[in-house]
């Protein structure tokens, strides 16, 4: 059923952007269609990450790589998220059977029956964030050099959570800056962009706060990986309020990993120790969600400041 009907005016942020036309409703809570202004809010968005990136006294250039939302099954089951994040993976099935299983198929489709019982695991799994795909590539590469590495990526992600929160859709896109090396440099990479990230979105005009946080690990051992990452101080949250003032989403995430997927994947640095890895993390659907939700559907109409600092 339509989000939005004709006789009923939006009220909610997600209803105004649908009948704006912002986003387009598909008819599944948390898949939304993208349209033009949307699209250009966000390129103007990640242009200015970019240029943020490269601020700084001798800043690391990063190798640049993009990916589709989709991974490598193996390299998935690997990287332990089913173990932290079952709840929120999504896996590809397709067609396994033959000429009788595909009659069956089409007859159980024809009477509105479950068809998907010949349905099997496919050798891909929809990427749950930009970085999975990385690390074994990194480790395929062989130990680094003495300063370490830097990648900047971006990719649609997937994670099972459907809402009416625009903010928290299922399928998304993700920009990260992902750096390898030495407990000391990936620490000092994580610190230069909690200010950098901060400095960056205040000249969008958006309230932001900073807080610790954790990821959301599932069940009762997930108690424990929760406290565990918030005791150490592994991530840290930029929340800007966009559904909710009382609970601001999570647009920006700082995280150090330790030694965690160095370990996973045997990356290893140049003196031949377990490397290290930390992100900075940039929902970039958020993100303008954050400034449709503080500046207006009218991009025209923002603040000669907002509009300066994304399209110059």
């Amino acid at each position: 059923m339509c989000v939005v009907c004709a006789d009923v005016e939006p009220t909610t942020l997600l209803e105004q952007l649908i009948s704006h036309g912002i986003l387009i409703d598909t008819g599944i809570d948390g898949i939304y269609g993208r349209s033009g202004v949307f699209e250009d809010v966000i390129a103007r968005f990640e242009d200015l990450v970019t240029r943020t990136g490269a601020e700084g006294a001798n800043p690391m250039a990063p190798e640049v790589m993009r990916f589709p939302p989709a991974m490598n099954r193996f390299h998935f089951e690997r990287s332990g998220y089913m173990k932290s994040f079952p709840q929120l993976a999504g896996t590809i099935h397709s067609f396994m059977g033959d000429d009788r299983g595909h009659f069956d198929l089409l007859e159980k489709l024809q009477n509105n029956e479950d068809w998907t019982g010949q349905q099997k695991t496919t050798g891909v799994v929809l990427t749950p964030a930009a970085c999975y795909t990385l690390y074994p590539i990194v480790a395929k590469r062989g130990p680094l050099k003495s300063d370490g590495a830097l990648f900047d990526l971006q990719s649609y992600c997937f994670r099972h959570e459907p809402s009416k929160d625009p903010a928290r859709m299922q399928m998304f896109r993700m920009r990260e800056f992902v750096r390898f090396g030495k407990p000391k440099q990936v620490q000092t990479f994580r610190a230069a962009w909690l200010e950098k990230g901060e400095v960056m979105m205040k000249k969008l005009g958006v309230p932001v706060h900073v807080d610790l946080a954790n990821d959301p690990f599932f069940g009762r051992s997930g108690r424990m990986l929760k406290n565990n990452q918030r005791d150490q101080g592994l991530k840290f949250e930029m929340l800007i309020p966009i559904e909710s003032e009382e609970k601001p989403t999570a647009c920006l995430s700082f995280n150090y990993h330790q030694d965690h997927f160095g370990t996973t994947w045997g990356l290893i640095d140049a003196d031949g120790e377990t490397a290290h890895t930390a992100c900075v993390g940039f929902g970039l659907e958020r993100v303008a969600l954050a400034l449709f939700k503080h500046h207006g559907l009218d991009v025209d109409a923002w603040p000669k400041s907002v509009r300066k600092a994304l399209w110059g």
